[in-house]
């Protein structure tokens, strides 16, 4: 079953967004914000849950190891089913699972049950940000995107900066429990409301699924995730982490290969043509050391706050909530500006801005004044403010309509799978040279802190290279069957380009 050729079938955007098209995305961004919000409270809670539930901080590590695996399972699951199923079939699902999730949790009477339903919480959330990109590249015409990817950036910043906070103050005045409790009433809103409101957008496809390609999906990228995830784990085994890695290797481009099989009659559980589009390449392969970066350094900051200026988790978490307030403010006229001037403006300086500050970063020790570090921290937070808005949308936005929900998928997985890579290396350094520096086990020092930034900032040098290469791409893009710019735009389009991606149109070589 062979798609039509795109030169038949391509539709203008739409001039403006419909009112019920709009309450989606509102309703979308309200629902990834619960589940984002949810994703950020547990780490403050693991000692509190150790006490309560008397278990060892290996066994408490699973509360967000196995959150962190089943997103890893299901995300690249989410092209296939945002293809096969309507928006708010899909909808309905996600967010039935994630309130289940969260009521078990409220309920749990034991350490097990709550694992199992972190797992369960973990099914919707995955789904819940491919679903938003997807709609919104679907329903939001071009020239509004940037705008639009600036309100999810709002969401993404906010709630990693209230979920640490909110949580700290919930511990020091009730229970762990109520982390879940307070997430609970919202998301069961959003759940009856979006039941009534959401209606189907775009088109659905009927394809078997490939129950060989689900399996390969879940120990490549599940194998993958937990390995990282052991690194520097207390507790954890060398030999299980090697293994793991391992499978997860070999299973992965066993999935690889036979997607490039099965995309041959469009039956691909993740459809791997969107990498045809060099424009989404490179703008993925820019977020990938972003969220390396970034997810490691929100990691590593909290505990050199803790162990070398003696904070607690509430003021550890209050110190981030700066950057990550100007993250979310930044985020609208961030995307405005990419509406109107493309990427360049906005990639460049926040390369230097995020890369620069990481370096700062490897300055830290015990002098270092808390008030530096929230600077420090706000100037990393805007560089990377520059850097992921003009991303996501040029990146979906180099894709034809059809590959939108597999390019969600893809994003959301590198993510995924970079962010734990990050927090992972980051951690094993910082664990190794602490120790080395003769600090006991589980605690970390100045000289740790330094060298995991480091990393960091090593890490972050190819995204000042590759700012100057990520264009605004053309506000329709053709099937890979019509011949290509590098930024996926069909030659007849270049004409309609801003001037950041006309600028350089005969330099492209086809995808």
């Amino acid at each position: 079953m062979a798609f039509p050729d795109a030169r038949t079938t391509a539709v203008s955007p739409p001039s403006h967004i419909p009112r019920d098209q709009s309450r989606v995305i509102w309703l979308l961004l309200a629902a990834a914000f619960v589940a984002i919000l949810n994703e950020t409270t547990m780490g403050v809670a693991i000692p509190h849950l150790i006490h309560d539930l008397e278990v060892t901080a290996v066994a408490a590590q699973w509360l967000t190891t196995a959150f962190m695996l089943t997103m890893a399972v299901v995300i690249p699951i989410t092209g296939f089913l945002l293809q096969r199923l309507t928006t708010r079939t899909v909808f309905v699902a996600a967010m039935s699972l994630f309130s289940a999730g969260t009521l078990l949790a409220l309920v749990a009477p034991g350490f097990a049950v709550l694992v199992v339903a972190r797992v369960v919480q973990a099914s919707g959330t995955a789904i819940m940000m491919p679903l938003l990109m997807t709609t919104l590249m679907t329903v939001v015409p071009a020239h509004s995107r940037g705008r639009m990817m600036g309100r999810v950036s709002i969401v993404m910043a906010l709630a990693p900066a209230i979920g640490p906070t909110l949580s700290g103050f919930l511990l020091d005045t009730f229970t762990w429990r109520w982390n879940f409790g307070v997430v609970l009433p919202i998301a069961l809103v959003a759940l009856t409301v979006g039941a009534k409101l959401i209606r189907n957008v775009g088109e659905t496809t009927r394809a078997p699924i490939d129950v060989l390609s689900v399996i390969l999906s879940a120990f490549g990228f599940g194998g993958l995730v937990y390995g990282l995830s052991q690194v520097g784990a207390e507790g954890a085994s060398g030999t299980a982490l090697v293994i793991a890695i391992v499978v997860g290797v070999v299973a992965l481009a066993l999935f690889l290969w036979r997607q490039v099989r099965l995309q041959r009659d469009d039956d691909a559980l993740l459809d791997l043509r969107v990498f045809r589009y060099g424009n989404f390449s490179l703008s993925i392969a820019q977020m990938a050391v972003l969220s390396f970066a970034f997810f490691g350094a929100i990691t590593v900051l909290p505990l050199y706050l803790q162990d070398v200026h003696g904070l607690d988790a509430l003021a550890s978490g209050l110190i981030l909530l700066p950057g990550s307030l100007a993250m979310g403010v930044a985020g609208p006229l961030i995307g405005r500006v990419y509406d109107r001037r493309g990427t360049r403006i906005l990639l460049i300086p926040g390369a230097f801005v995020a890369a620069g500050t990481l370096w700062m970063y490897t300055t830290l020790d015990a002098r270092t004044p808390v008030w530096i570090i929230v600077v420090v921290q706000t100037l990393l937070s805007i560089g990377l403010a520059l850097s992921f808005t003009p991303l996501f949308t040029a990146s979906l936005a180099s894709l034809p309509s059809r590959l939108y929900s597999y390019g969600s998928a893809v994003l959301g997985t590198i993510q995924q799978v970079a962010g734990a890579a990050g927090v992972a290396v980051m951690i094993a350094v910082m664990s190794a040279v602490s120790t080395a520096q003769g600090a006991a086990t589980g605690h970390f020092t100045a000289g740790g802190t330094q060298a995991a930034f480091l990393i960091a900032a090593i890490v972050s040098l190819p995204i000042i290279v590759g700012a100057f290469f990520i264009r605004k791409p053309a506000d329709e893009v053709a099937d890979t069957t019509t011949p290509t710019t590098r930024d996926g735009a069909a030659p007849d389009a270049v004409a309609a380009t801003t001037p950041d991606t006309a600028a350089h149109a005969g330099q492209d070589a086809t995808a």
